[in-house]
C-alpha cells in the first residue's frame, strides 16, 4: 500500500483539496453561458478566461462533466483528414494536445502510437494516396505503405482477413495518438475553475431567452440567467437546443457504439482502422482492446447499446485478429453522434445574434477538443468566426460551400 494512502487512512479524513471548487448558487447574470460540460464546453470556458480575460462565465451541464460524448469515445487523436480545411484544423488540435498535460498540470496519458487506415481495394488505395498527398502538402506526417509494411507494423494481424477482404496497404499516420478522455474533461474543468469560471453540473437548460432579436439569457431548471452570449456545445443534444433558439440545421442524430475487452498482455502498440470492415481498435494502457464501429443505421436519440452491434463488430475484428476470438467483452456503451451531410462540423456565429454553435461532430469530436475550445473562445470574444473555423460556418449549407470530409471518416457511415 502506498505510504500516502496509508497516512490518509490513519488520519481518518482526506485533507486533499477538491479537484475543482464546489460551484456556488447560480448568479443572476454572466457575460457568457456555455451549454454543455463536455470537453469542448470546458475548453472554451478555459480559453475565454485565460486568453481573452472573460472570466464571468458559467458552464451548465445537465448531467456530470464529461458524461456525454467526451466520456463515450475511443480516445483517438489524429489529423490525417482529406480536405485542406480539415487537415489544418485537426493538425492544430494535435499540436495543442501534445503540450496539454503540462499546460493543464495533469497527466492526460497522451501516447503517440501511429495510426493505420487499412485499404482493402484499389479504390481505397487511391483514397489513401489522395489523403497522403493533401497531408504532406500541409506538413502532416502521413504516407501510404504496402501490405508487407502493414504486416511488420501490426503484430498478429491476418492480412488475408479470413479470405474475405485482403489488406492491400494502408495510410500510416505517425502522430496518431490516444489520450485519457476523462482526464481531458477534468483537466479543463479544474483549469477553468481556477481562472474564475463557474461549472454547474445537474443544471438543465430549458429555454433560450431573447430580447429585440438577440439572445439575452437562458432558462434552467434552477432558475433564469441573464447573459450577453450563449454558446451551445452539446453534441447529440444539439437539435433540442437549436429548436429553443428557433434555428434549423441539417444535423441528424445516430447512436455510435463502442466496447472494451478484458485486459490482456500488451501486444498492439498502434491504432488500427478499417473503413471497409467498419472497425477501429487500439489497446489501452490497462491492456483492454478498445473497439468501435460505424454509427447505427437509423436516426435515434438514445444511448442504448445493442447485442447486434457487439456481435457484428466481434465478427469483423476476428477477421483481422483471429486470436481475439477467445477474449471476453467486458462492457459496451453508446453515444449520440450529431452528423452533418458533409461530415464536417458546424462552428461559429449563427443568424441569431449572441448565439454561437459548436456541433455536427459526428464520430470525430473528441480529437478536436483543444482547437474547438480555443477557436470558439476567440469567435465569442470577437463576435466573428476565427479563420480556422470559417469553412465550417453555419450558413455553408445554404450557399452550397460544403467541406466534403466523408472520405476521411475513420469508418464508413
Amino acid at each position: 500500500m502506498p505510504l500516502r494512502l496509508l497516512k490518509i487512512g490513519l488520519r481518518g479524513a482526506d485533507k486533499e483539496p477538491r479537484f475543482f471548487p464546489e460551484a456556488s448558487e447560480l448568479r443572476e447574470s454572466y457575460d457568457v453561458v456555455i451549454i454543455g460540460g463536455g470537453g469542448h464546453g470546458l475548453a472554451c470556458a478555459y480559453y475565454l478566461a485565460t486568453r481573452h480575460g472573460i472570466r464571468n462565465v458559467a458552464v451548465l451541464e445537465q448531467g456530470y462533466i464529461g458524461g456525454g460524448n467526451t466520456g463515450r469515445n475511443t480516445t483517438i487523436v489524429r489529423s490525417n483528414y482529406l480536405t485542406p480545411e480539415g487537415v489544418r484544423f485537426y493538425d492544430a488540435s494535435v499540436r495543442m494536445f501534445q503540450g496539454l498535460s503540462e499546460e493543464l498540470d495533469i497527466n492526460l496519458f497522451y501516447s503517440e502510437r501511429g495510426h493505420y487506415t487499412l485499404a482493402h481495394s484499389d479504390e481505397a488505395m487511391r483514397t489513401m494516396r489522395w489523403r497522403a498527398e493533401v497531408n504532406r502538402h500541409l506538413d502532416v506526417d502521413s504516407q501510404v505503405v504496402d501490405r508487407e509494411a502493414v504486416g511488420r507494423g501490426i503484430p498478429g494481424i491476418d492480412l488475408d482477413c479470413g479470405g474475405s477482404q485482403p489488406v492491400m496497404g494502408a495510410l500510416y499516420h505517425a502522430p496518431g495518438a490516444v489520450v485519457r478522455h476523462d482526464a481531458v474533461a477534468w483537466g479543463y474543468a479544474r483549469a477553468a475553475a481556477n481562472n474564475g469560471v463557474e461549472v454547474h453540473q445537474k443544471t438543465r437548460v430549458t429555454g433560450i431567452k431573447m430580447d429585440k432579436g438577440r439572445v439575452c439569457g437562458v432558462a434552467t431548471d434552477r432558475g433564469d440567467i441573464r447573459c450577453g452570449a450563449v454558446v451551445s456545445m452539446v453534441a447529440g443534444s444539439t437539435p433540442r437546443i437549436t429548436e429553443m433558439a428557433g434555428l434549423s440545421t441539417p444535423i441528424e442524430i445516430f447512436p455510435l457504439q463502442a466496447c472494451v475487452t478484458e485486459p490482456v498482455k500488451p501486444f498492439l502498440d498502434t491504432i488500427v482502422v478499417s473503413g471497409s470492415l467498419h472497425v477501429y481498435l487500439s489497446q489501452s494502457s490497462r491492456g483492454e482492446l478498445v473497439m468501435g464501429a460505424s454509427v447505427d443505421p437509423a436516426v435515434l436519440h438514445s444511448t442504448r447499446s445493442s447485442f447486434e452491434f457487439v456481435e457484428g463488430l466481434a465478427d469483423r475484428i476476428i477477421d483481422l485478429f483471429p486470436f481475439t476470438a477467445r477474449l471476453r467483452i467486458n462492457r459496451q456503451w453508446a453515444g449520440m453522434s450529431d452528423m452533418t451531410p458533409d461530415f464536417a462540423p458546424i462552428m461559429g456565429t449563427t443568424p441569431l445574434p449572441g448565439f454561437y454553435l459548436d456541433a455536427g461532430w459526428g464520430t470525430w469530436g473528441f480529437k478536436a477538443t483543444p482547437i474547438s475550445g480555443s477557436t470558439m473562445a476567440d469567435t465569442v470574444a470577437n463576435d466573428r468566426n476565427h479563420e480556422l473555423i470559417q469553412p465550417f460556418r453555419f450558413d455553408r449549407f445554404t450557399d452550397f460551400q460544403l467541406v466534403g470530409e466523408k472520405g476521411a471518416a475513420s469508418v464508413g457511415h
